[in-house]
């Protein structure tokens, strides 16, 4: 083989984070005393001195140019469900018509974007602009298309958070006062700090540019609205792990250069279940830098897909009948020491630690369902949840066999026995050694122990992790609190952890299933349980501002109950927009591509009709087909005119949650009569007539 074969092949490690202001850049550029006292910032939580700002400021601005960056700016994630940036220059004026390059303290530390036009659900008018963005020195900087990024925090004039960022980050300030007070009591005097971390699974669609460009469903909302099934779909299940096309391999290999030059941790990508679907998947993050990278995966996603002709897919269910996309939430909580507090131990003590935790979020869990649910309701992911393709929309948790086998025992304190033969009495005196990774995986769950963290599978993949991970890091403090608020006294420590543990077992053990969350009668069994099923995005929303929630965040605070009611409102009004829009984007393209195909169709049989007849020829299959086509063709019109008339009526209704339940019952059930007569007609009408792409043509031609 030739030396030269590798030539040009690029090694990761030499530019991996190559565009992100890291640690190593910082030590490298910074002083000594400044790189340190960033880091106390970014382990401690210590506010940074304006002179340690200034001089960290000049340093990121000279590393930002020398990477090309001509501009900065404040990048953040407002309730739109999106990122947001406006863009700055470094150039300041000189008195000889020149410019210099200046970037200050105050400008890294804060920024001021126009905030009149995010969704504030009533919190500000429109004249009331002012908001404000503050630098996230936890998040790392990173430079990308000519600008420096900031990730940072954003909220308005008068306090109130305008983001999903600014809750992610106090709530994981609370879960790691909480989580370190419990340690204390297990003589754990050396953890500082803990953190939660995120390992954010991404599933997506790939679909070829140019068959894109003709629908205009996919364009206006990210999903098809109409389309018959195609004659093969996923149910030979053979595209899952299956061989990757040449030019979906080559965009995956573009992709995994973008996100490392940025850090990512991007680690894993194969094909997905359905045909065109694909995952990827990153290495555990802290949960902030999780968020702000799982973003910019998704936009770094869109614009790699581009340049090979292709269109990345986010939408939580682009296509019927075929499986949608997801976003796994792999989520655990770690000390600053390098222990995982939901990995089993090797002695009785360790395991009694991670018994605790694990209790903590089996009863968060169980008492704060409603809020995991409401953390992943949107119009596009009320297509998947429940659909046997995703969990259901009743969140419960799984553990395993062997972990519910001593979640039994310690209910019970009989002795179990362990692999090896050897008993051991469950109780204070000793707990077995717990088996790692001895449990199968449960597709059909929500929230499922995969042996040292749990997996939130009930995500859209087009949602932001924020919102689920600062509900899971602030119910989880609260059950720690509890935990930590009753044994902080003891006398007798191990005898009273063992009570409260088996009492919080007894209470909660309910939301514990370890079988098929698709079978039927789980829904019935867990309404025997009383866990709550919320079928809809209509359906869990309104529980947001429930007393018991807005209690528990208002003491911890990470929201206040006018920031609630905002959000809840915000999303609301966001789920009748999405509806609206698909409801037109129906009735466009039913008035003006499929009503005249199915005229056009009528008009040729018909022609062919009497063509056939003038000479005597048997035309009975073209009268059929006439018949049915123009019987069609008139139900897509009818249909076409009751959903019109039932959008107008959707603005008297004003309320956000009455709004929005009337476009759930009134113009979704439209919406899919409208459907069901346009995929018939697909059926039977010429593919040179049919004006847009099949799903034949988009899931099987990339």
């Amino acid at each position: 083989m030739s030396e030269n074969t590798n030539q040009g092949v690029k090694n990761v490690q030499d530019y991996f984070g190559c565009n992100v202001f890291n640690e190593e850049t910082m030590k490298n550029r910074l002083p000594k005393n400044v790189y340190k006292s960033l880091l106390k910032t970014k382990q401690l939580g210590i506010a940074l001195d304006t002179d340690v700002a200034e001089v960290i400021a000049s340093a990121m601005k000279e590393w930002a140019i020398e990477k090309g960056a001509t501009h900065y700016t404040h990048w953040f994630h407002p309730m739109t469900g999106t990122s947001a940036e406006k863009h700055d220059s470094f150039i300041s004026p000189t008195s000889n018509g020149k410019v210099i390059m200046e970037f200050s303290g105050k400008e890294l530390i804060k920024g001021e974007p126009d905030a009149s036009s995010f969704p504030s659900g009533g919190l500000r008018a429109t004249f009331e602009a002012r908001g404000y963005t503050a630098w996230d020195p936890t998040s790392p900087a990173f430079v990308k298309d000519g600008s420096l990024y900031i990730p940072t925090a954003f909220c308005s004039y008068t306090g109130e958070i305008l983001d999903k960022k600014t809750p992610l980050l106090r709530s994981m300030e609370v879960l790691s006062e909480q989580a370190v007070r419990v340690l204390r009591l297990f003589g754990n005097t050396t953890t500082t700090r803990v953190t939660t971390t995120v390992g954010p699974e991404q599933e997506y669609f790939l679909v070829d540019k140019k068959l894109y460009d003709q629908r205009k469903d996919l364009i206006l909302t990210g999903r098809t609205l109409f389309g018959a099934k195609a004659p093969k779909g996923q149910e030979l299940e053979d595209h899952y792990f299956g061989n990757i096309k040449t030019r979906v391999s080559e965009y995956m290999k573009d992709l995994d250069e973008e996100l490392w030059k940025l850090g990512i941790y991007s680690k894993t990508k194969h094909n997905e279940v359905a045909p065109a679907q694909h995952e990827m998947a990153p290495i555990f993050t802290t949960s902030n830098v999780a968020a702000d990278q799982n973003a910019l995966t998704m936009e770094i996603m869109k614009k790699v897909a581009l340049k090979h002709g292709l269109v990345c897919l986010l939408h939580e269910k682009p296509f019927a009948g075929v499986n949608g996309s997801g976003k796994h939430n792999n989520w655990s909580m770690s000390t600053d020491d390098g222990q995982n507090l939901l990995d089993p131990g090797d002695d009785p003590k360790d395991n009694f630690q991670f018994l605790t935790f694990l209790m903590a979020v089996i009863k968060a869990v169980h008492e704060y369902s409603d809020l995991l649910r409401i953390s992943v309701a949107s119009a596009g992911n009320d297509h998947r949840l429940g659909a046997n393709e995703a969990p259901p929309a009743v969140i419960s948790m799984f553990v395993g066999d062997e972990l519910a086998q001593i979640l039994d025992a310690l209910e019970s304190g009989k002795m179990i026995t362990e692999n090896k033969d050897k008993e051991f009495v469950i109780g204070v005196e000793a707990l077995p050694n717990f088996p790692k990774d001895t449990t199968d995986r449960n597709r059909t769950s929500p929230f499922a122990f995969t042996g040292n963290k749990f997996e939130f599978r009930a995500l859209g993949s087009s949602d932001t992790i924020s919102c689920t991970n600062y509900i899971l890091n602030t119910i989880v403090s609260k059950e720690l609190k509890e935990f930590a608020d009753q044994l902080e006294g003891s006398t007798n420590f191990a005898s009273d952890l063992n009570d409260l543990l088996v009492k919080t077992l007894k209470e909660h053990k309910q939301i514990i299933f370890n079988g098929n969350g698709y079978d039927d009668s789980w829904i019935e069994e867990a309404k025997k349980r009383g866990l709550p099923n919320y079928v809809s995005t209509v359906d869990a929303l309104p529980h947001y501002a429930d007393e018991k929630n807005v209690k528990m965040f208002e003491e911890f605070k990470v929201l206040t109950k006018t920031e609630i009611v905002s959000r809840m409102d915000i999303l609301l009004e966001n789920y009748s927009k999405i509806i609206n829009i698909e409801a037109l984007t129906m009735i466009d393209m039913a008035r003006k591509q499929i009503i005249p195909a199915g005229l056009e169709f009528t008009k040729q049989l018909a022609d062919s009709i009497v063509a056939k007849t003038s000479v005597g020829v048997n035309a009975d299959a073209e009268k059929k087909l006439a018949e049915k086509a123009s019987c069609l063709t008139n139900s897509i019109l009818e249909a076409t005119d009751v959903l019109d008339k039932t959008l107008i009526d959707s603005k008297d209704v004003t309320d956000p949650e009455a709004n929005a339940r009337y476009f759930r019952e009134r113009v979704f059930a439209d919406m899919q009569s409208l459907r069901a007569v346009v995929d018939e007609l697909e059926t039977i009408t010429p593919e040179n007539i049919w004006p847009f792409p099949t799903y034949t043509d988009l899931l099987f031609r990339v």
